[in-house]
């Protein structure tokens, strides 16, 4: 009797442990998806340089970049420098696409969105 209910109790700790195990696979890709930057630079972006207003005033202002991205993913905040980076990068691409080679941040942050100005210089 004692064997059987030692066997019963194996069995029921490995079955939890297997359905755990889903949800600790999920956990992990989660956090390692909020330490990745999602956005890639284009070939077009990577001739456009982040600037400041002072180093546009002899530029050409084309358009703006109006760009977001998560700030959040299933309830866990992102970084700040990482959304940053990845807000900059949107407007890099958006730039090289529409012909500029600078971008001037014209906005703060606001869940997850931003406004960047595209000058040709």
């Amino acid at each position: 009797m004692t064997r059987s209910v030692i066997h019963m109790a194996a069995r029921h700790t490995r079955r939890i442990a297997n359905a755990r195990l889903p949800l600790l696979a999920a956990a992990a890709l989660l956090l390692a998806a909020c330490g990745n930057s999602w956005v890639q630079v284009t070939p077009e972006g990577e001739r456009v340089s982040l600037a400041t207003a002072a180093d546009v005033g002899n530029c050409r202002r084309i358009g703006a970049a109006n760009v977001n991205a998560l700030d959040s993913i299933a309830f866990v905040d992102r970084g700040a420098n990482r959304l940053q980076e990845e807000l900059v990068n949107l407007a890099r691409n958006e730039a090289g696409a529409a012909g500029g080679n600078r971008v001037v941040p014209e906005s703060t942050i606001e869940e997850g969105r931003q406004t960047f100005g595209i000058y040709q210089c």
